[in-house]
């Protein structure tokens, strides 16, 4: 805003400036570590067929391979014949996400499983 309205007043040298000044803050801030989140909080989602009992399906998996992890949300997907899972995990150090993975689809007969990084901020109407 404030190269736009340096511009509009007549001022290119102002508004080149602060659109240096502002673009070195922001890519300073990108950097910092307490600004880039914990790498190692994701967000797991995972489908199931309706006829598994999600409350302790996967509690050996996350014990196995996470920190920590809490059910966020259950939908149902697919017209109501799915479920899916919306978990948020902390990962242990060093550990393989596709082993993970691979001991999760084995439990849920090989359905859609999505694992990323944790949203900085969701936004639902």
């Amino acid at each position: 805003m404030a190269a736009g309205l340096a511009i509009g007043m007549g001022y290119p040298g102002l508004a080149i400036f602060f659109t240096i000044l502002i673009g070195a803050v922001m890519l300073l801030l990108s950097q910092l570590p307490w600004i880039r989140g914990d790498a190692s909080k994701r967000l797991l989602k995972i489908t199931i067929p309706e006829n598994l009992d999600y409350q302790d399906a996967f509690t050996d998996i996350f014990n196995e391979y996470t920190d920590g992890a809490a059910l966020d949300k259950v939908r149902t997907v697919n017209m109501g014949s799915m479920y899916q899972l919306i978990y948020k995990v902390t990962l242990k150090d060093g550990i393989r996400e596709k082993a993970m993975i691979d001991a999760i689809r084995t439990r849920n007969g090989n359905l859609e499983i999505s694992l990323g990084h944790m949203p900085e901020r969701t936004e639902q109407l």
